[in-house]
């Protein structure tokens, strides 16, 4: 039996970030992973790789575009298989890396499955053995995994979760997809820059349910013009494969369509995996999302174990779990480690980007919270115009008589990189003046954030 200050099941973004940051602080660390690599979904099969994808099929379509800019490009072409392995040795290189900073922070590797079976003890069982390791505190982040819909089974040959949309042999001539999240959104623009045509089937009325509605609107507009075909308030019915197609049936408005497609992808969201952990025995509780329930603290019924990341409440979005890890390793090393849920920002890494941080307009309204709305569009940005890349706007929300930044939504270019100016701003208290006032070099994509600050009170200069 080993002994540890600490140990975690899963080596994700909110495993690994907290094994390395409680070896900063001093403790002894043991990271439990069931899988051959470390990293997790995120790295492995999710985050990564898709951008990957998504950076090459980008680059592969501007291409193709350039002679609007005056470069000559004849006979541009994809190659499939260069592209996925071009996407694995990225992958490959990020892994090794978290196994560089394994060794470098003295943290113990143990492959296997971690099963709990009390407050102090994980059992790691292996193909090839089983052993009992005690912690003085445990962190459970074991992630989440696919949620496919009732009596959908996928083959990833021809009906795909997002692992087997990322590892294609060749481009889908019809793909399929189920669910209008980041999720599906991201890979269809992938298959569709390389010549698929897309079609997206969404229970809800919109895409990007969640999102603020003038966002996701304006959005849907602009994959439309990319070839995006939408078909909301439709709901699965059955998906079978005949005669080398796939054939999909919905129903929307009363009707019953059958669609074909050579793929579908089946993108409806994820489920927390808390599969064989063993809570019911040491009476941890789920909620009906199957996620761990924890205080403030991160801690479960049983106080030194914690859980983080997407098998508890919350967003599941990789760098929200690498700040709970972070927080938990401080909290369990004697500090004051916690999260700002009000600054976590997340990105769609499409073409524009989407970007948001803090409230949408929907949820200020609900709180009954009196606002203010400053927008500006990137195509009275010069930064903007001179790429070529001028769809979308910068959206502020702040607080009517404090001027406090309450949120901030992006469609347009490098959307991902800019709403980080917007995170630490509300982190730190501003308000829409404080950013208005704030000089920001020119030609940037960043002064659509000054203009938009600008616009709260209309002042804006360049509308």
């Amino acid at each position: 039996m080993s002994d540890f200050d600490i140990a975690i099941i899963g080596s994700g973004p909110g495993g690994y970030v907290c094994a390395i940051r409680a070896a900063q602080l001093g403790l002894s660390v043991c990271c439990v992973e069931k899988s051959e690599t470390l990293g997790g979904t995120c790295l492995n099969v999710g985050c990564i790789p898709s951008k990957s994808l998504l950076h090459t099929s980008y680059l592969f379509k501007q291409t193709k575009d350039l002679n609007k800019i005056g470069i000559t490009v004849s006979d541009v072409q994809i190659d499939i298989k260069k592209m996925i392995n071009s996407k694995n040795e990225s992958v490959v290189g990020l892994t090794d890396g978290i196994k560089f900073l394994f060794k470098k922070n003295k943290i113990i590797h143990k492959k296997g499955f971690g099963r709990i079976v009390n407050s102090n003890e994980i059992e790691i069982l292996s193909d090839y053995y089983s052993e009992i390791i005690k912690a003085k505190n445990i962190v459970i982040a074991t992630g989440s995994e696919v949620s496919t819909p009732k009596d959908i089974l996928l083959d990833e040959i021809d009906i795909l979760s997002s692992t087997g949309a990322l590892n294609l042999s060749e481009v889908p001539g019809e793909l399929i997809i189920i669910g209008a999240g980041y999720i599906g959104l991201e890979l269809g623009s992938v298959w569709s820059r390389l010549g698929s045509k897309v079609t997206v089937i969404e229970f809800a009325d919109r895409i990007l349910p969640g999102m603020d509605s003038e966002v996701s609107k304006n959005f849907q507009k602009i994959l439309i013009k990319q070839g995006f075909d939408f078909k909301l308030s439709t709901a699965l019915r059955s998906i079978t494969k005949k005669s080398g197609k796939t054939y999909v049936t919905v129903e929307t408005k009363g009707q019953s369509i059958e669609l074909v497609c050579d793929k579908v992808l089946i993108s409806t969201g994820r489920k927390a995996y808390t599969y064989g952990l063993n809570l019911d025995q040491i009476n941890i509780e789920t909620d009906s999302h199957g996620k761990i329930e924890t205080n403030d603290l991160f801690q479960t019924k049983i106080k030194n174990i914690y859980a983080i990341g997407d098998c508890r409440q919350g967003p599941m979005l990789a760098h929200k779990a690498s700040e709970e890890g972070v927080a938990v390793a401080e909290i369990i090393a004697g500090q004051a480690g916690q999260v700002n849920y009000n600054t976590i920002p997340s990105v769609i890494y499409t073409a524009p980007e989407v970007a948001s941080v803090g409230k949408t307009e929907e949820e200020i309204k609900k709180q009954g919270i009196k606002y203010k709305v400053g927008k500006f569009p990137f195509t009275a940005n010069p930064r903007a115009k001179i790429m070529h890349d001028t769809e979308g706007f910068v959206k502020i929300l702040s607080k009517a008589d404090t001027d406090e930044v309450l949120g901030v939504h992006i469609i347009g270019p490098d959307a991902g990189n800019l709403i980080a100016e917007l995170a630490i701003a509300m982190e730190f208290g501003a308000s829409a003046e404080d950013i208005a006032r704030t000089c920001h070099a020119h030609p940037t994509l960043n002064e659509s954030i000054k203009e938009a600050a600008l616009n709260v009170e209309g002042d804006a200069i360049h509308i």
